[in-house]
């Protein structure tokens, strides 16, 4: 199964509610961002490795993410950000139900229920070769589009009940002021889900009174760039353009790398990943 939708929008809170609906919900449910983890570091991660496989590793080997998930549910997040090389030996995994450790010759049966997860469109990755077509169709059994939050219809449900949740977390009794719901019913929310549980839990910890009002909400907004948000990794045939709207970014939120991957719609890594790419190197502070 593979789900698209923005950053933010609930993508692993929907594959946990998938997993524990299904006859695996008492078994292991593991998630992996594949944009996170170093590209150095994501072979070994997932597949695991043998003992004296690696100098400095751990003596007794490691069981791979992969295994780990054995007769569970692998939660393959931003998918889109797995190497190529990766995508064959996840292909092969799919295909023929086992994984072979890093230094091993023996591959060992896994039984996987896997659903991936991305904020960009694989098929634009496909038509572009950056994504292996087969693994595509395999990983698509169904296809789940998430909406962002701007356009589901339930908005106001979901203010009301982040609030609730927020709220009983932290032992609050205040309410929502008319004010403070029609902003938040109009604000954007680049950030989708996210987003805004961070702006109701930072609203209740500034809130004095029994009521949120506007000035405890802090809606942040969003860098204003020329493309979509997912544009800016897409565009390789421009890399000027790219490198542009990524510095801007940058500049924008004072080369905070985690606020400007937030409002580029992109993990840290994969900000950090593309500067490093374009040799955008972050100003020395004195």
């Amino acid at each position: 199964m593979l789900i698209e939708g923005e950053t933010g929008s609930g993508k692993e809170v929907l594959a946990r509610a998938l997993h524990g609906a299904s006859r695996r919900a008492a078994l292991p449910f593991v998630a992996v961002n594949c944009a996170a983890i170093p590209d150095s570091l994501i072979e070994s991660e997932l597949f695991g490795y043998l003992p004296g496989t690696f100098t400095g590793g751990r003596s007794k080997g490691m069981k791979g993410l992969i295994a780990q998930a054995d007769r569970g549910t692998l939660f393959l997040d931003e998918i889109g950000d797995m190497p190529m090389a990766l995508q064959t030996r996840l292909l092969r995994v799919l295909s023929e139900g086992e994984v072979l450790p890093l230094g091993g010759d023996a591959p060992q049966r896994v039984d996987l229920a896997v659903v991936a997860a991305t904020h960009r469109g694989l098929s634009e990755l496909v038509a572009a070769g950056r994504f292996r077509e087969d693994l595509y169709y395999r990983l698509c059994g169904a296809l789940l589009k998430l909406p962002p939050l701007r356009e589901r219809g339930d908005r106001r449900h979901l203010i009301d009940r982040l609030f609730a949740e927020e709220a009983a977390a932290m032992d609050s009794n205040a309410r929502l002021s008319a004010e403070a719901i029609e902003a938040l019913m109009a604000h954007r929310w680049p950030g989708n889900l996210r987003e805004l549980r961070n702006v109701l839990r930072l609203a209740l910890a500034l809130c004095t009174g029994r009521e949120v009002r506007m000035e405890d909400l802090r809606l942040p907004e969003r860098v204003a760039v020329a493309m979509p948000a997912a544009a800016v990794v897409d565009a390789a045939e421009d890399t000027a353009a790219e490198s542009d709207r990524l510095l801007t970014a940058l500049r924008q939120h004072r080369w905070r790398v985690a606020q400007a991957a937030d409002a580029l719609g992109l993990s840290r890594a994969t900000v950090y990943r593309h500067m490093k790419r374009l040799g955008i190197v972050a100003p020395r502070r004195g």
